[in-house]
C-alpha cells in the first residue's frame, strides 16, 4: 500500500505540472496582452515596456514558467527596487485586476466553495443513494417508474433554470427563505445553512437525479450476484444482504464519479455561484475570463485540478474499505 500510494502520489505531481504547462502555454499564446490591460488604455510604450519587465513578461516563455513554478514552491518578487512587489509561498501569480496575490484571492473565496460543494454532495448522495437504492429493490413496480421518471424529469433541468425557479418560488413569491448569501459558519450556523439551502437544492437535484440511476443499475447487478443468493441461502436478515453485502458492492462506481463530481465542485461552481450572488472561486474564476485576468484563471485551473486529482486517489484507496475484493 505504501509503495502504491507514492506511485500514485508521484502521479499526482506530474498531471499537475502537465497542466499547469499547458495551461500556462496556452494563455501565451493567447492574442491578449496582459501587460497593456494593467497598464491601461492611455499607456505609453516606455510605461507598457516598464510594465511587462516588472510582470516577467520580457522573457522567454520558458523562463517565465520557471519562474511561475518557483514561486509555487518558494515565492516570488515582481519588480525589482524598491517598487517589488513580493508574493509569498505557495505564488500563483498576482492578479492584474485585484492587485493582489491570486492565492490570497482563493483562500478568501475557498470557503464559500467548500461550503457550497459539501452541503450539495450531502444532499444528492442522500437523495440519490436513496431513490436508486429503492428502485432496485422495487424493480419494475410503479414506484420504480416513479422515481426513475422523476429522477429523467430533474436531469433535464439546467442549474440555472433551476436555480432561477428557486428564487423566484421560494424568495420573492413565498418569502420563506432570504436570498442567498454567505455566512460564516462560525459566527452563525443558522444563517450560514439557511442562506446556502437553495443552491445546495439547486446542485442536488441535478446530481442527485443522475446518481439514482447509476446506483439503481449497480444496485440491481449486485443484487444478482451469486454471493447475494449465497448470503440468504444461509438465512441472513434481509437488511443484511441488502446494505452489507448489495449495497457495498454497488458503491463502487458511484465512488468514481462522486469523487470527480465533489472534485469539481469544491473548485467552484461557476453558474451557481453567479446566479445566487456568492462569492466563491467559480465567481472568481468568471470574473477573470471576463476581465482577462490571466493569473486568477490559470490559478483556479490549478486548484481545480489539484482537487479533482486528489479527489480520485482518495476514492482509489476507499476501494480497499468498501469493496474487499480490491485489497486482492
Amino acid at each position: 500500500m505504501i509503495l502504491y500510494l507514492g506511485r500514485r502520489l508521484l502521479g499526482v505531481v506530474g498531471i499537475l505540472l502537465a497542466i499547469c504547462a499547458i495551461t500556462f502555454t496556452i494563455f501565451y499564446l493567447l492574442p491578449n496582452d496582459p501587460a497593456a490591460a494593467a497598464c491601461g488604455k492611455t499607456c505609453s510604450p516606455e510605461r507598457l515596456a516598464d510594465v511587462k519587465a516588472a510582470m516577467g513578461l520580457d522573457k522567454p516563455i520558458w523562463d517565465q514558467f520557471l519562474a511561475y513554478l518557483g514561486g509555487i514552491f518558494a515565492g516570488r518578487d515582481y519588480g525589482s527596487g524598491s517598487s517589488a512587489v513580493h508574493c509569498g509561498f505557495p505564488c500563483l501569480g498576482y492578479s492584474y485586476e485585484y492587485g493582489m496575490p491570486v492565492w490570497d484571492l482563493l483562500t478568501d473565496r475557498l470557503p464559500v466553495s467548500i461550503s457550497l460543494a459539501l452541503g450539495a454532495a450531502v444532499l444528492w448522495l442522500v437523495l440519490g443513494l436513496g431513490a436508486g437504492v429503492t428502485s432496485a429493490l422495487r424493480k419494475g413496480r410503479p414506484l420504480d417508474r416513479i422515481l426513475m421518471v422523476f429522477s429523467v424529469g430533474t436531469a433535464s433541468l439546467p442549474v440555472y433554470f433551476t436555480s432561477v425557479m428557486l428564487i423566484w418560488g421560494v424568495v420573492r413569491t413565498a418569502g420563506l427563505l432570504p436570498y442567498p448569501a454567505y455566512h460564516q459558519f462560525t459566527e452563525n450556523p443558522f444563517a450560514w445553512a439557511s442562506n446556502l439551502l437553495l443552491p445546495w437544492i439547486a446542485l442536488a437535484l441535478l446530481y442527485a437525479a443522475m446518481y439514482a440511476r447509476q446506483s439503481r443499475n449497480s444496485m440491481i447487478e449486485a443484487m444478482a450476484e451469486p454471493y447475494i443468493r449465497t448470503a440468504r441461502a444461509k438465512g441472513l436478515p434481509p437488511r443484511t444482504v441488502t446494505v452489507k453485502h448489495g449495497l457495498r458492492s454497488a458503491t463502487t462506481p458511484i465512488l468514481t464519479i462522486f469523487g470527480m463530481d465533489l472534485g469539481g465542485l469544491l473548485a467552484g461552481a461557476v453558474i451557481t455561484e453567479s446566479i445566487f450572488g456568492l462569492p466563491g472561486v467559480g465567481r472568481l474564476f468568471y470574473d477573470g475570463l471576463l476581465r482577462s485576468d490571466q493569473p486568477v484563471i490559470l490559478g483556479v485551473t490549478l486548484l481545480a485540478a489539484f482537487f479533482i486529482v486528489v479527489a480520485n486517489l482518495l476514492v482509489d484507496l476507499l476501494y480497499a474499505f468498501v469493496d474487499p475484493r480490491v485489497r486482492y
